[in-house]
């Protein structure tokens, strides 16, 4: 949204700030030079004018100034600023200022002027809160060792524009409230606000409103808003504090404000960071009071008038404990005596420890404990935490249900305040600690002796609370770590002796916390070690850590022998074996929460499995306590499943980066538990001691795993643990995840029961009947994982292998055999499970979410989670079915007929019959698009793009015709939903360009977003390019059936659509930084400009984009802003003359450049052929100046830019020659062709299958023996990297070969059109075309001697621009000019007769240059006077191409293929045509000497036969071809040498085999086409014309010529006298065979004029008669 006081622009300076937040940051400069233009801003932030009396007068005047402009309003818009101005509380000029911009965004927004201002108002007021909160959040910020050098050099900047916000003007009428104080009345105002809001939804729910969807959205933006608000301005205050802009006087006023509150909401949590930062201020020895001052709060604050103000008792309470915990630090260390002359310090203690107590009995723990848990939003379920909470919290409630969820960034606010108190408390309290301990140590051992149930528990509340303070902070935890002698360190020490049962339940809770990352996980595993580290003071405190690990080892087996021992005796009564421990023990086994302690013991243990390697070695190595019999003996407790639930997770845990054998040994215990043949289990037992069965007792133990959540959840990631890849085979993923026998005994081999219990009784029966929604997302999650790796860790490129490859599989991998592989791999029954019925509802449950739900979540919540996992399980089965349904299904069904019935729903064929009754996926999947999480878009995106182009779910035959598809079903289901709008404007959203990704870098979130959405869109237009798709919705357009459309008042009409987001992202976005091409952005321009291509050149959108494209003058941007490139141009860091060009990124930046420029020049092209047919002329005109290098602005501006000549500078840049292949030692056997794809253009080897198939054969030499020596091993290694580096380097070069080769055929397709379809006078389209050939034979002469391909494309374009010219004689007139027509001219005729006798040109090729050189000679031939040197020249230049030249040439006129035997043969005429011009033998002589005269002589009696032979669709080429042979004998015969040769080839003989004048008079012709007779008789006039003319150049003295010629007249006198009849039109109707038969009686009439025929004929017939008279 664009509006007039820049709303784009604070976005902007706020993903900026957030940049340098997160370490990635963006342009200082341009940071700082906002941020300064801000400052007015900043300090006009918390002014908000309230309605006024002469504002509303000017507005019922009819005409208000807003900025420098006058307007005249009508009675509307007076209604709607007062409406507004009532609605905000604001003055009505400001209200009709912002009415005035809310103009444009309700178009956008699609919503109401009234609403889009208040959306405008609060967003406004959100991004600028949000903004100063960043500036004071660096400002504040003390250098650490996390802060980066250039953090630390710019937290001055932000100190300063800091200063500028805050300082108070020096004019006192001006000076208002210090800022603080502002931000504080602010909060109050909002807070009334928010109450106003709640009253008019109330008054709406009276009256029946509030149930219109559109007013409770507008309510609950408005409401988020304000909440958003309060929350940004109470961080603002906290920074304020904290960088000392408040004075003591302004606690008051933050502690007043806290007062007040009468619920635990989320404003007074808002409220409370800025008090906790003003407590540590002005409450500390460091801070910027007096002891004096500290001691006269401490007073008032202990006065009972104070405490009596106070709404909450546990706030209170609260506030006295955060006080107390930064005042005593004075009394440590006591100040000076003169200050204490009136103060007695026991006293003062006493009073304190008093005010201390008395606040805990007010719930002041209870309530920061609720604090730090309510603060991060309850996105998973966690019952041991869940139970400890309702253990402790007893004084204070849990945040009220209406509470809108904190920001990430406020949340960290909260916990960094608590984590001051925590460290206060501990530091400056420690006696108060001690005590605290003790008393509640009595009072828990009174409370057990006495049975009572309840007592204080306040320690355990602060410790715990130290958990969820610390929890996800791993750099905040190191402070109990880093340094022994620390206060905190000495807590841990000092609070780990002695437990308690509930202690110890809280003190592994809080060290669970603290071990976040390897670093302090492991600082905790050497904590609990007996040989841990010892504090350097350990003279003060040397001791055995109580909780320590051989502690809880021990629990945990005596816990495990006494429920072995005695299974009806709950653990709780059992007793320790020796001694006074077992005294001690005795009494914790009868505490109630002794399950609880062992839970505990068990998370602690799994988090430091999970985030530790030291400590999950040290586990797994012990040699006194063997870790995993220990936990499958817990786990047999089945009675207790929270117990065994712990248990599945520690195991979950001591798997990550598993190795195989460690793997395999879980797998062989787990399936004797399950079987219950590992530990004798009374629940697996049958009455009367009979042993139950293996089978019996896997059912028995899966029935009671499915008994809750936490034992059910556990175990599905149990097993998706032990499914997952252990790391010596995740290269490959060629071995079962389990022993290949695993079950054997008992059951058929493999882990079926198991995927059975995870899909059948928990994701398709529990995940649906469970009703709370934390335990059923994060159970849909845990399944999902695990049908994920099931499917994902299957490699079906092993079957590709094992068909293709000469790789033998079977003893290449790890299994045994491939079919052994296949069959019991989890995929195979995990896939039959997804075809069912109850599978598949649990799955599209998990992916159908409530959108606003999806979008208020955090990335890592199980809802995200989940959401994301489900749709990626549906994009993997649609990928990997068709590998199932033919290989993997017959396979196990004809190997293991006994596995039992099939779970798969037999009617479904594929899995799209499953999504075709549920269709709605493909509305949720466009909505998820907007949610604003990266990996969900993308996620969505990748499913959408496969839904959206298969023919079985988009569409399907229509009833009336069953070869027309109907309607698309996306698009359908989008409609009816009525949810198209929406899905293409959250995508529009997305679209916008934002310069701000371009110093951001490929990494940024909207670029990857981008580039997926753009994605998306070509895969369906080229999916089915000729039908309306989502694509075309999605752009803009309107679908119905077969054809689109553009709504008047639509988006695409207003340029709001996403095809206009395209537009601006090819024009705007450039093509990199500085000198370099940066790869990332030329890929997203050109995958937005390949999306425009396919609408341009499809028939169904053709017209709508070319007419949008021009109205938007798409072709001029794009070439005013087209870089020219040249050698030394950098792809992402490297030119192409690098030697590792194409062994780097920059190879596919090139590529993707010369895509781009081709979809340039393609659609300029288009551009003009259209044009040409609309008859546009001006416009044509324009983009002819443009592509020669001259662009005017609509302005009228003129611009210079890269002409279309200049566009030719990719030929410039060469690719290189072919690689050379590495050396292969140990692949030479291997034939990596089995890898490539041949689908593709160009067919190139797939990388991920060369990989796989270089591990395979790794894995098969490794098991042959065949390394003598270690560095044999590593040179294979290096060897395959090799190959896979050559085989890359390789897939560049041939993906750079087809990308220059189509920008070639753009460019040259381009240049063909401006000839064809621009208008050029007659100097212009001849200086035109020199140019071009000027560009065009450099590359033509280089080419046609290496690069056959280019070459046929460059000399079709000069054969184009050679016929462009017209008369080539016209441009060989005198002058500077006609010399360099006559240069290039020449140029072109000499490199066109070095490229046909080029190795490398193909016949196609040779056609080309043959045309070429015909035209020219043609054209020189036609200008006897100004061409006379150039036919010189020419001729000289045949004689020097040798007789190779002639050889070459008569070869392709005799077995040429196609037209190249006619263009051989037109040259050959115009080569003889040339020398009959020079006087010269040459050509003729040679063409004798090579027989090829008697050749094409001895052709003529084989024309009837050949025609008789050839298809009729073939004969026209046939006979242009004999037309050629004709014509050159013709030539030929022209000169007496030539006739010569042609009469002593056998001309007349020929003839008279050929039959071809063998008609009878009486009958004539028995054809009755006109077409094949016309045809005919010329083929007959090209013979005569032939025999005449040898007949005329051989001369009537030469008898013999004379004689042959009355006997051809004689014998076909028959033919001779039909013709005549045919022209004398006698004998009936007479077809028209237009003037052949004339030229026919012509021909014939020189023939017997030449020959005397009459005469000879008269003598004849004399002769005749004399002879019959004297016989």
């Amino acid at each position: 949204m664009a509006t007039s006081d820049g709303l784009d622009g604070i976005r902007g300076l706020y993903q900026d700030l957030l940049a340098v937040s997160e370490a990635r940051l963006p342009i200082l400069e341009r940071l700082f030079a906002e941020l300064e233009a801000r400052i007015a801003d900043f300090r006009k932030l918390l002014d908000k004018p309230a309605k006024d009396e002469k504002s509303r007068q000017s507005l019922t005047s009819g005409k208000i100034t807003i900025g420098e402009e006058d307007y005249s309003i009508n009675e509307q818009f007076k209604q709607g600023v007062i409406q507004l101005a009532d609605a905000l509380d604001l003055d009505e000029l400001e209200a009709a200022r912002l009415f005035v911009a809310a103009q444009e965004d309700a178009a956008v927004l699609d919503r109401s002027v009234f609403e889009s201002a208040v959306i405008h108002f609060h967003e406004r007021r959100q991004y600028l809160l949000e903004c100063l909160r960043l500036v004071l959040m660096h400002s504040t910020e003390a250098p650490g060792d996390d802060d980066s050098e250039v953090l630390g050099d710019i937290r001055p900047h932000f100190q300063e524009i800091v200063s500028a916000v805050v300082q108070r003007p020096d004019n006192a009428a001006e000076r208002g409230p210090p800022f603080a104080r502002r931000c504080l009345s602010a909060m109050g105002d909002i807070k009334k606000w928010l109450q106003d809001l709640s009253e008019k939804v109330q008054s709406a729910s009276v009256l029946g409103s509030s149930q219109l969807p559109e007013l409770a959205e507008f309510m609950g933006f408005q409401r988020t808003s304000l909440n958003r608000q309060h929350e940004s301005l109470g961080a603002i205050l906290t920074y304020l504090v904290k960088g000392k802009h408040t004075k003591i006087d302004d606690i008051n006023l933050i502690v007043s404000a806290v007062k007040a509150a009468d619920k635990f909401d989320d404003l007074l949590v808002h409220s409370l960071p800025p008090l906790i930062a003003s407590v540590s201020r002005f409450g500390t020895t460091d801070g910027d009071v007096t002891f004096s001052d500290a001691r006269a709060f401490q007073k008032d604050i202990a006065s009972p008038q104070q405490a009596d103000q106070w709404g909450l008792r546990y706030l209170r309470g609260a506030f006295r404990v955060l006080w107390l915990g930064e005042y005593s630090a004075w009394f440590l260390e006591p100040p000076d005596p003169a200050l204490l002359s009136d103060v007695d310090l026991q006293a003062d203690a006493d009073a304190r420890s008093v005010m201390f107590f008395e606040a805990l009995r007010d719930g002041a723990f209870d309530f920061l404990l609720a604090l730090s848990i309510d603060v991060k939003p309850a996105e998973w379920y966690d019952p041991v935490r869940d139970n400890l909470r309702r253990l402790l919290q007893k004084k204070s409630p849990d945040l009220a249900l209406d509470a809108i969820p904190f920001s990430e960034h406020f949340q960290l606010l909260v916990m960094e305040q608590l984590e001051s108190f925590v460290d206060a408390i501990i530091t400056n309290m420690p006696g108060t600690l001690r005590r605290l301990r003790t008393d509640e140590d009595q009072e828990r051992i009174t409370a057990l002796d006495s049975f009572a149930l309840e007592h204080e528990r306040d320690l355990e509340r602060f410790i715990v609370m130290i958990s969820y303070v610390y929890e996800h902070r791993p750099d905040a935890a190191q402070s109990f770590w880093q340094d022994p002698d620390s206060n905190l360190f000495g807590f841990l020490q000092w609070v780990s002796r002695r437990l308690s049962t509930p202690r110890a339940c809280a003190v592994c809770e809080m060290l669970l916390a603290l071990s976040g990352g390897e670093e302090n996980s492991t600082a905790t595993h050497k904590f609990l070690l007996e040989e841990g580290p010892a504090s350097a003071s350990a003279s003060k405190l040397r001791r055995t850590h109580t909780l320590s690990w051989a502690h809880i080892l021990y629990e945990a087996q005596y816990f495990a022998a006494r429920v072995r021992e005695e299974s009806s005796v709950p653990a709780a009564n059992a007793v320790f074996p020796s001694g006074q421990e077992r005294s001690n023990r005795a009494g914790r086994g009868r505490e109630p929460e002794t399950l609880n302690m062992l839970e505990s013991y068990l998370r602690l243990m799994a988090r430091l499995c999970r985030e530790s390697s030291v400590a999950r070695s040290w586990l797994l190595g012990h040699t006194t306590f063997r870790v995993l019999d220990l936990l499958f003996q817990l786990a047999s407790v089945s009675h207790q499943i929270d117990v065994r639930g712990c248990v599945f997770d520690t195991l979950q845990a001591l798997l990550k980066d598993k190795s195989a054998e460690l793997g395999e040994t879980v797998w062989l215990a787990l399936d004797q538990w399950v079987s219950g043949t590992l530990l004798p289990s009374p629940n697996l037992a049958k009455p009367g001691g009979i042993l139950v069965s293996p089978v019996r007792a896997d059912e028995a133990a899966f029935a009671t795993l499915a008994n809750g959540f936490q034992e059910q959840n556990a175990f599905v990631r149990l097993l998706q643990a032990l499914v997952f890849p252990s790391r010596e085979e995740r290269d490959l993923n060629d071995a079962l995840p389990f022993p290949e026998h695993l079950g054997a005994s008992h059951r058929m081999p493999g882990i079926q029961p198991f995927v059975d219990f995870a899909l059948g009784r928990v994701f398709g029966a529990t995940t649906l009947e469970i009703r709370d929604v934390l335990q059923a997302r994060v159970l849909r999650l845990t399944c999902l994982e695990f049908i994920m790796t099931s499917l994902s860790t299957f490699n079906e490129d092993l079957i590709v292998f094992a068909n293709r490859s000469n790789v033998p599989v079977d003893s290449a991998i790890r299994t045994s055999s491939l079919a052994a592989y296949a069959r019991l791999h989890p995929f195979g029954r995990v896939m039959e499970w997804l075809f069912n019925d109850r599978v598949i509802e649990a799955l599209f449950a998990s992916a159908h979410q409530d959108v606003a739900e999806v979008s208020s979540a955090s990335a890592d919540s199980p809802l995200l989670l989940s959401l994301v996992c489900s749709i990626q399980v549906i994009t993997t089965v649609l990928s990997l079915q068709s590998t199932y349904l033919d290989v993997v299904r017959p396979l196990v069904k004809s190997s293991s007929p006994n596995r039992g019935p099939s779970v798969a729903n037999a009617s479904l064929a594929s899995f799209e019959d499953a999504i075709l009754n549920r269709l709605e996926i493909a509305v949720d999947l466009g909505l998820y698009c907007a949610v604003g999480h990266q990996e969900l878009t993308i996620a969505s995106l990748n499913l959408l793009e496969k839904l959206s182009t298969s023919r079985k779910l988009i569409a399907s035959p229509s009833s009336d015709d069953d070869r027309r598809l109907g309607r698309n079903k996306i698009i359908g289901i989008w409609e009816m939903k009525n949810e198209s709008d929406r899905i293409a404007k959250t995508m529009v959203t997305e679209m916008q360009p934002d310069p701000r990704e371009i110093s951001n870098g490929p990494e940024s979130p909207g670029y990857v977003i981008k580039t997926n959405i753009v994605g998306f869109l070509d895969s369906c237009l080229g999916s089915l390019p000729n039908q309306p798709t989502v694509a075309h919705l999605l752009l803009g357009f309107s679908c119905t059936d077969d054809s689109i459309d553009v709504s008047p008042n639509g988006p695409f009409a207003r340029d709001l659509s996403l095809f206009h987001s395209l537009l601006r992202i090819v024009a705007e976005y450039p093509d990199g930084m500085e000198d370099t091409i940066e790869g990332w952005l030329v890929h997203v321009k050109q995958a937005a400009l390949h999306v425009l291509w396919q609408l341009w050149r499809a028939p169904l959108s053709a017209v709508y984009t070319m007419t949008e494209l021009r109205a938007h003058d798409f072709l001029f941007v794009l070439f005013v802003r087209q870089p020219a490139v040249g050698p030394k141009t950098l792809f992402d860091g490297y030119s192409v003359l690098h030697p590792d060009f194409l062994f780097e990124p920059s190879a596919a930046c090139f590529e993707s450049f010369l895509q781009q420029r081709t979809s340039l020049l393609n659609y300029s092209a288009t551009e003009i052929r259209l044009l040409a047919q609309e008859r546009a002329p001006t416009l044509k005109a324009r983009i002819l100046a443009t592509l020669l290098g001259n662009t005017m602005t609509p302005e009228g501006e003129q611009l210079s830019n890269p002409s279309v000549f200049d566009f030719f500078d990719f030929m410039e840049l060469e690719v290189g020659d072919e690689l050379a292949q590495p050396s292969l030692r140990f692949f030479a056997e291997v034939d990596f062709s089995t890898c490539m794809d041949r689908a593709r253009e160009p067919a190139m080897y797939d990388t991920h299958m060369v990989r796989q198939i270089l591990t395979l054969r790794q894995n098969q030499l490794r098991r042959t023996g065949v390394f003598s020596v270690p560095a044999d091993e590593q040179e294979m290694v290096t060897e395959a990297e090799s190959i896979l580096a050559y085989l890359q380097a390789d897939n560049q070069r041939r993906r750079l070969l087809v990308a220059r080769l189509d920008t070639l055929k753009a460019w040259v397709q381009l240049v063909m059109v401006m000839l064809a379809g621009c208008d050029f006078d007659a100097g212009s389209r001849t200086a035109f075309v020199l140019q071009a050939l000027q560009v065009v034979l450099p590359k033509l002469e280089k080419s046609s001697v290496e690069n056959a391909t280019e070459a046929a494309e460059l000399a079709r374009l000069a054969k184009a621009l050679l016929a462009s010219l017209g008369g080539i004689s016209s441009s060989l007139g005198k002058g500077r000019a006609g010399d360099v027509a006559s240069d290039r001219l020449f140029q072109l005729f000499r490199a066109s007769l070095r490229g046909a006798l080029s190795p490398v040109a193909t016949n196609e090729l040779r056609e080309t240059f043959y045309s070429i050189c015909y035209r020219y000679l043609v054209g020189i031939s036609e200008s006897p006077d100004t061409a006379t040197s150039l036919r010189r020249h020419s001729a000289q230049t045949i004689k020097a191409s040798g007789t190779r030249l002639i050889d070459v040439v008569c070869d392709d006129a005799y077995a040429g293929e196609g037209t190249c035997r006619i263009s051989a043969l037109l040259l050959i005429d115009a080569l003889v045509s040339l020398e009959q011009h020079e006087d010269s033998k040459y050509v003729l002589e040679s063409l004798a000497r090579l027989n090829f005269i008697g050749i094409l002589v001895d052709a003529i009696k084989h024309i009837p036969s050949e025609l008789r032979e050839t298809e009729a669709q073939d004969v026209p080429l046939l006979l242009s071809y004999y037309e050629a042979k004709l014509s050159l004998l013709l030539r030929v015969s022209r000169t007496r040498l030539g006739a010569m040769h042609v009469l002593n080839a056998g001309l007349f003989q020929s003839v008279r085999d050929s039959q071809l004048f063998a008609i009878d008079p009486d009958l004539g012709l028995d054809i009755d086409d006109e077409a094949a007779l016309k045809r005919y008789y010329e083929l007959l006039l090209w013979v005569i014309r032939v025999i005449s003319s040898v007949v005329l150049s051989r001369g009537p003295q030469n008898e013999q010529t004379m004689e042959q010629g009355r006997r051809f007249l004689s014998e076909n006198r028959s033919s001779m006298v039909a013709i005549f009849k045919r022209s004398a039109r006698i004998g009936g109707v007479q077809a028209d065979v237009g003037g052949a038969v004339d030229e026919l009686v012509e021909n014939f009439v020189l023939l017997i004029t030449m020959t005397d025929f009459l005469d000879f004929e008269e003598e004849s017939s004399i002769h005749r008669k004399a002879s019959k008279v004297f016989t």
